[in-house]
């Protein structure tokens, strides 16, 4: 590679993600734009079964005292990192998909029956609830974590930006602008909130931080 690439990261990377990218000359930026915090939460009404669309209920989940009395009950999830973190803690995980309006296909033409509690952020997009509701399927919503905004002003002019959620892209488009930078996506539900800003978009494969990395090696090595 003749010249430097310099990208920026809207969340910071592992020093094994920036390592990899470090060895095709790719200089990374980076900056948390979002914050992601536990809150209170009582486990109460719950239904059959459990719904997970993120590791941060996870991690939120198995911080209340009485997490272990979940652990009989089948659960649906969102990511296959999701999916790992309650295999790993002893959770019996019947489905997952990709996507949010995956997992509500899945749940409305084979688990229909079933009822379910969400575990939620307060900045959850209403994809699975709108789903759920549409079909006359039973669930109430607990929510377990906070995702905060971090507007924050980029100095330079990065050549691409990578974002790895819709409240990513929200907070980075607060203080900075996109003109001719490649947006790597993690997946469909990021890139579409950046659809009516550029059409100078790469959507990773599967929705993985390492499957957006990949991306910005093949496109710049």
């Amino acid at each position: 590679m003749a010249n430097q690439v310099q990208i920026l990261s809207t969340k910071i990377l592992s020093p094994l993600h920036k390592q990899e990218l470090m060895k095709y000359g790719i200089e990374v930026i980076e900056a948390d734009f979002i914050k992601t915090e536990n809150k209170p939460f009582e486990l109460k009404d719950l239904n059959e079964s459990l719904i997970f669309t993120s590791q941060n209920a996870v991690h939120s989940v198995l911080s209340h005292p009485k997490s272990e009395e979940l652990k009989k009950k089948n659960v649906y999830c969102v990511g296959l990192k999701t999916k790992t973190l309650l295999t790993d803690n002893g959770f019996n995980v019947i489905a997952y998909t990709g996507y949010a309006s995956d997992l509500a296909e899945i749940i409305t033409l084979i688990y229909s029956s079933e009822s379910y509690t969400f575990f939620s952020g307060n900045l959850r997009r209403d994809t699975l609830p709108e789903a759920l509701k549409e079909n006359g399927i039973k669930f109430n919503e607990i929510q377990v974590y906070d995702t905060t905004l971090q507007p924050q002003k980029i100095k330079g002019n990065p050549e691409a930006v990578l974002f790895f959620s819709p409240s990513g892209v929200k907070s980075y488009l607060k203080d900075n602008s996109i003109n001719k930078q490649i947006c790597f996506c993690i997946g469909d539900t990021t890139a579409d909130a950046l659809s009516k800003i550029t059409k100078n978009i790469i959507v990773a494969d599967q929705p993985t931080i390492e499957d957006v990395i990949e991306d910005v090696i093949q496109e710049y090595k």
